[in-house]
C-alpha cells in the first residue's frame, strides 16, 4: 500500500507539472488539443498572456510565439526602375505578431516561414514602387515616399498573416556591375558637356567683361589727355600773360635779360663755333658794355 501511495503521488506531481505552463514577459501561448488549436467561443484561436497557465497533461501542447518587435534583413534584390534599368537594392523590416492566431494558422508559429512569406510581401510592394520611379527620382529626394508606400503595401498584405509591418526602409541602392560602368561615364560626358557650357559662357563673360575695361580705360585716358592739354595750355597762356604784362612794364630790361639767355645758351660749349657778324644786333648790348 505504501508503494501504491508513492506511485499515486509521484503521478500526480508528475500530471501537474505536465499541466502547468509559463508564458513569460514579451511572449504569447498558443494551446493545441490533438493537433487543432483550442478555440474560445467565438470560434477564435484561444491566446494565452503571460503568467502561469494551465492545460490538460498528455492532451494539449503548447506553442509559444515571440511577441516583441522583429527585425527582418532581406536579401539583395533585383528590381527594374520605370526606365527599364536594373538596381540592387538591400532592405529590412520591422514587424511584429498583431494576431496570434492567425499569425499561428497561417505560418504554424513557425518564424522563418513568416519572414520568408513576409518577405515576398514586401518585395513585391518595393517592386511595385521601384517599377513606377526613374533612377534619377529614386536617388533625388522620392526615396522616403518610396520607402512610405512600400510600408503601406506591405502593412496591407501582412495583415492575412496576422503581422503587422511597423517599418520598411531601404539601407543601399547599388548599379549592377555590367551596367554601373556605363552609367558612370554616360554621367561624366553629361557633366563634361555641362563644365564645358560653363567655361564657354565665362570666357565670354571674361571677354565683354575685358572690352569694356577696355573701353573705360582708353575713356579715361583720353579725358586725362585732354584735360591735361587744356591745362597746359590754360598754364601757357597765364605764363604768356604774366610775360606779356611784365614786358609791357620795362620792355628794355627784358629784351636785355632775353639776349643774356641767349648768351648762356649760345656759349654753354666751349667747342661751339658761332658765325655771326660782329655788328649784329645779337651783340648790342656787348657793344653798349664795350662803349662803356
Amino acid at each position: 500500500m505504501q508503494r501504491i501511495g508513492v506511485v499515486l503521488i509521484a503521478l500526480i506531481a508528475v500530471l501537474f507539472y505536465s499541466s502547468v505552463f509559463v508564458v513569460k514577459e514579451g511572449e504569447r501561448g498558443i494551446v493545441e488539443r490533438f493537433k487543432k488549436v483550442i478555440r474560445g467561443a467565438d470560434g477564435l484561436a484561444v491566446v494565452y498572456e503571460p503568467g502561469i497557465q494551465f492545460k490538460i497533461p498528455l492532451i494539449d501542447g503548447v506553442k509559444i510565439l515571440d511577441a516583441r518587435l522583429q527585425t527582418l534583413s532581406a536579401q539583395e534584390n533585383r528590381f527594374i526602375t520605370k526606365e527599364k534599368k536594373d538596381l540592387l537594392v538591400d532592405s529590412y523590416a520591422k514587424w511584429r505578431i498583431k494576431d496570434f492566431a492567425k499569425y499561428y494558422l497561417a505560418t504554424g508559429g513557425d518564424r522563418y516561414r513568416a519572414e520568408g512569406l513576409l518577405e515576398l510581401k514586401i518585395t513585391n510592394g518595393l517592386r511595385t514602387e521601384f517599377g513606377t520611379r526613374t533612377i534619377q527620382e529614386i536617388v533625388s529626394g522620392e526615396r522616403d515616399d518610396l520607402m512610405a508606400e512600400a510600408l503601406s503595401e506591405g502593412a496591407e498584405s501582412a495583415k492575412d498573416l496576422g503581422i503587422e509591418v511597423v517599418d520598411v526602409r531601404v539601407k543601399t541602392i547599388n548599379l549592377p556591375e555590367e551596367i554601373r560602368d556605363a552609367i558612370f561615364n554616360r554621367m561624366r560626358t553629361e557633366r563634361e558637356v555641362v563644365a564645358r557650357e560653363h567655361r564657354s559662357k565665362g570666357r565670354e563673360q571674361a571677354e565683354i567683361i575685358m572690352a569694356e575695361v577696355d573701353r573705360r580705360v582708353t575713356v579715361m585716358l583720353a579725358d586725362a589727355e585732354r584735360q591735361s592739354r587744356t591745362l597746359r595750355g590754360e598754364g601757357d597762356a597765364s605764363a604768356a600773360q604774366v610775360f606779356a604784362d611784365a614786358y609791357n612794364k620795362d620792355p628794355e630790361f627784358f629784351a636785355f635779360l632775353r639776349s643774356l639767355r641767349a648768351y648762356r645758351e649760345s656759349f654753354a660749349n666751349k667747342g661751339d663755333i658761332l658765325v655771326i657778324r660782329p655788328d649784329s644786333e645779337f651783340f648790342q648790348y656787348m657793344k653798349q658794355a664795350e662803349l662803356k
